[in-house]
């Protein structure tokens, strides 16, 4: 038994946060995976998780074992996806992390289209609104929308995006002095707590010296689905992503408001982790969803 097999029966333990779910997930036996993980610990001389009949977790040598392990076995796996680069079918998993405000949106249809083309390939989509670490959690690589901050990633941008200031046409009848972005401190604002900013908005100036704007309102959220809902409703105006608010603002039910003002260093990102070799099936993935954006833009 090489030492390859035993260090994949660890790492499968541990990223299926047990024995039973790591059997079922690569069909091997409980049994099997136990005797792999064992004879790793003697051949290291040092325990790396602690099994009781109701809990599961790793040492703190554990840690440190999966941290370089995953490293090492990304490497030997991209390696080969490089070797293998001209098969015509992508085979294996990839792990993504992306938004909540992407998998839900419009633009979530990217990632059925590209498993439907690439059958072969499982894709394990987390959708959480956090940044997840990506190398610490295992993810190949996440999707971000934002101004990108310097976070020693690789990052690709795959599409601009912008936010609108949205409101009804009625509630701007009831509310017909706003004439500067900062008329917007004094009406109803729906907040949407998963922006970085939550309760100011930054705007720019012509000049291009920008400024902010407190806002408040009689509603919090951290959806922008439902802060969609809650101006569609005239509760106030609303911050949006363009690829949210498009259509309510094509058909007229809501407006924009003070677009020369909002910032347009915005994307839409795929980030990955520098690696050595760069696995096939992410920049298969990445170069699929810069052609998806410009197909639909």
């Amino acid at each position: 038994m090489d030492t390859l097999t035993r260090i994949r029966a660890f790492i499968d333990v541990v990223e299926a946060e047990g024995f039973s779910a790591a059997a079922r997930r690569t069909g091997r036996s409980k049994a099997l995976l136990s005797k792999y993980v064992r004879e790793l610990e003697d051949e290291l001389g040092a325990l790396l998780l602690n099994r009781t009949t109701r809990q599961f977790s790793m040492t703190e040598a554990g840690h440190t074992y999966y941290r370089s392990a995953s490293d090492i076995l990304k490497e030997i796996d991209n390696l080969a996806d490089l070797v293998r680069e001209n098969n015509a079918q992508l085979k294996g998993r990839l792990r993504i992390s992306v938004p909540r405000t992407f998998v839900d949106a419009d633009v979530g249809q990217s990632l059925i289209d590209f498993s439907r083309e690439n059958p072969d390939l499982s894709l394990e989509i987390a959708a959480d609104d956090r940044f997840v670490d990506l190398i610490e959690e295992g993810f190949d690589v996440a999707i971000r929308i934002s101004k990108l901050e310097d976070s020693g990633m690789i990052a690709r941008k795959i599409s601009d995006f912008r936010v609108h200031l949205c409101v009804t046409p009625d509630f701007l009848e009831r509310h017909p002095d706003l004439a500067h972005p900062s008329d917007i401190s004094n009406v109803p604002f729906i907040v949407d707590t998963n922006s970085r900013t939550q309760a100011s908005i930054r705007f720019h100036n012509p000049d291009n010296t920008s400024f902010t704007v407190a806002v408040s309102g009689p509603m919090e959220v951290n959806s922008p689905h439902a802060t969609l809902r809650a101006a569609l409703a005239g509760i106030g105006i609303a911050l949006i992503p363009d690829f949210i608010a498009r259509k309510p603002i094509e058909s007229g039910e809501l407006l924009t408001l003070f677009n020369d003002y909002l910032p347009t260093d915005r994307g839409i990102y795929a980030v990955y982790p520098h690696r050595r070799y760069l696995p096939a099936k992410v920049r298969i993935f990445v170069d699929y969803l810069n052609n998806w954006f410009k197909k639909h833009p």
